[in-house]
């Protein structure tokens, strides 16, 4: 069975972060496991509070996985602070995983702020450029990119300034906001656009995070980066057709509509 470690905040509406990542992973039929660097007190329509971890306490988790159960892959999430940045950077550099999917998580749904704006620096400067693949929404590429985007050759320069900062990857992603739900992905030599039916629906909750971990399991499977990707990003579109319809803000997905169809 492949393995695959998530390094991310806990969401516990169980919609997004590292619930909706293990519930990705299971999906996959890859192993999951976690470190939590934040709880996060959130449901569908609100932050409420976050509470970071101790960087040493986030340095011993990722020791705890890397000696007894060594990932085939990492996915990355929300990281609030420079300090706790620079300890996942530091046991990147340390153990090297093969495969390491960030997603670079700034803002909820709900347009709540998840990372401190001073943190953005560091995010860049130490964490970006182990990432493998990057996967920032159209906010956070705006914000990484400084430039504002509004059309899919938007976002094709967006990944081109972005990918600039080290990571190997760049996938746009833009969902609700870009028609069609167009993404792009960038090498660093040539784009490949995404497509798929854009749904009308609030239930978004913890695509980001879903989409970061299925692309993950997709390259601990085996799979290329742009196989992934197109792989994940269906996966998603189903989660979302089936989302369950729960609580009152943005809703969460159903992660396991393939498993448990609906009758």
């Amino acid at each position: 069975m492949k393995k695959v470690l998530t390094i991310a905040g806990s969401d516990c509406s169980g919609g997004a972060g590292v619930q909706a990542d293990l519930k990705t992973m299971a999906a996959h039929g890859v192993f999951g496991m976690s470190v939590i660097v934040s709880v996060v007190a959130e449901n569908t329509a609100r932050v409420i509070d976050i509470q970071d971890i101790s960087p040493k306490m986030i340095e011993e988790q990722i020791d705890a996985v890397f000696e007894d159960i060594v990932p085939d892959a990492v996915k990355i999430g929300m990281l609030s602070s420079p300090d706790c940045m620079r300890a996942v950077a530091g046991k990147l550099k340390e153990y090297q995983p093969q495969h390491i999917v960030i997603d670079p998580v700034m803002f909820a749904k709900n347009g709540d702020p998840l990372m401190e704006p001073a943190s953005v620096g560091t995010l860049i400067e130490s964490v970006l450029p182990h990432a493998e693949i990057l996967t920032p929404n159209i906010p956070e590429a705006q914000y990484l990119a400084d430039m504002q985007i509004n059309t899919p050759a938007d976002m094709e320069e967006a990944a081109r300034r972005i990918h600039a900062k080290g990571c190997k990857n760049v996938l746009v992603k833009g969902g609700k906001n870009m028609a069609g739900a167009v993404d792009v992905l960038y090498d660093g030599v040539s784009f490949r656009r995404y497509e798929l039916e854009q749904i009308d629906t609030s239930s978004t909750h913890g695509t980001g995070c879903t989409l970061s971990s299925a692309i993950a399991s997709n390259l601990a499977l085996g799979y290329s980066i742009p196989e992934a990707v197109e792989r994940a990003k269906a996966y998603v579109t189903d989660a979302i057709r089936h989302a369950p319809g729960l609580g009152h803000g943005c809703g969460p997905l159903n992660h396991f509509c393939r498993i448990f169809p609906e009758e």
